[in-house]
């Protein structure tokens, strides 16, 4: 039997490998320079604020706003063929200096989400895969439509 790895999980550069390593705790992790303690979002090896080089990884409340949000209805990757149609957002996280993530949310798909709308994240594992996905609620639910 052949295990085919899923589309997600750590680069080949190792660059987000504590991101991954921090879902698998249940923590969202996003890159911090120590020396000006900027935060940064997609994993880089030097600070574009200060050129320091010293940048760690730190543990964020999974919780925001929705920046920007799309709806979809073509499977770009086989997981999301039994959850169409999917919304798409890009969470801007205040708690992290603005920066955004992207996640699918996964209730009240009916109700477009509103830009400014808090929402809270959450960590979803397929136990046949490797690595969990975060995903993200409107703030106020605990579940609702998981298609």
């Amino acid at each position: 039997m052949t295990v085919v790895a899923p589309p997600w999980g750590p680069a080949a550069d190792g660059h987000d490998q504590q991101y991954w390593d921090g879902m698998l705790a249940g923590e969202l992790r996003l890159q911090r320079c120590h020396d000006c303690r900027t935060w940064i979002w997609g994993p880089q090896s030097v600070c574009s604020a200060c050129y320091g080089f010293d940048l760690r990884f730190e543990a964020v409340e999974p919780s925001g706003t929705v920046y920007s949000w799309s709806r979809s209805w073509y499977p770009y990757i086989d997981e999301l063929r039994d959850r169409l149609p999917y919304i798409s957002v890009l969470v801007e996280l205040p708690h992290a200096g603005g920066r955004r993530v992207l996640g699918l949310l996964v209730d009240d798909l009916d109700r477009p989400p509103r830009i400014g709308e808090a929402v809270h994240g959450f960590f979803e594992r397929d136990e046949t895969q490797p690595w969990p996905l975060l995903r993200w609620r409107r703030d106020g639910t605990d579940g609702g439509d998981r298609r």
